[in-house]
């Protein structure tokens, strides 16, 4: 599992623009993109409906296990995962192979069309973090510059 990306301000507004479009055309009340360990790296909606944290950490671990039942009929894993309540619904959606895409939404839509939406909306998230993971912002990390030097010398 790779690390979170680090985002400039830059990066977040294009995050949230490709997710509040999203939003919009599928007409769902909040998004969240988090990598496989549950840790959120975007959200766009109302944030109010739940603790973002804690689902995020419930979905991975929803997608986890999931991905251990598809293992054992033959299949890589499912990249979608539907739950269905009385009135508000989540759709997770495999965006990469690091990174989750959870969508809540309620009655004025359907699976359907966010199903449909989200497709597009996870290719260009994972283009977006593609991008980043090759442009690093300027920053890189050398093992040879870190010393074994103390830090205090007595």
């Amino acid at each position: 599992m790779n690390a979170i990306p680090c985002l400039t301000i830059e990066d977040v507004a294009s995050l949230d623009g490709v997710l509040a479009e999203f939003l919009k055309k599928a007409e769902a009340e909040l998004t969240v993109v988090i990598d496989r360990g549950g840790n959120v790296i975007s959200q766009c909606g109302d944030m109010t409906v739940m603790d973002v944290t804690i689902i995020a950490a419930l979905a991975a671990g929803s997608f986890a296990a999931t991905k251990e039942l598809a293992r054992r009929i033959g299949e890589v894993e499912f990249n979608a995962l539907y739950h269905q309540g009385n009135g508000s619904h989540i759709f997770m959606n495999s965006v990469d192979d690091d990174t989750i895409m959870i969508t809540v939404f309620g009655r004025r839509t359907t699976v359907g069309l966010v199903r449909f939406y989200s497709s597009s909306t996870a290719q260009a998230v994972s283009a977006l973090l593609r991008s980043l993971s090759r442009e690093g912002h300027g920053f890189h990390f050398d093992a040879t510059d870190v010393t074994a030097t103390p830090v205090f010398a007595e």
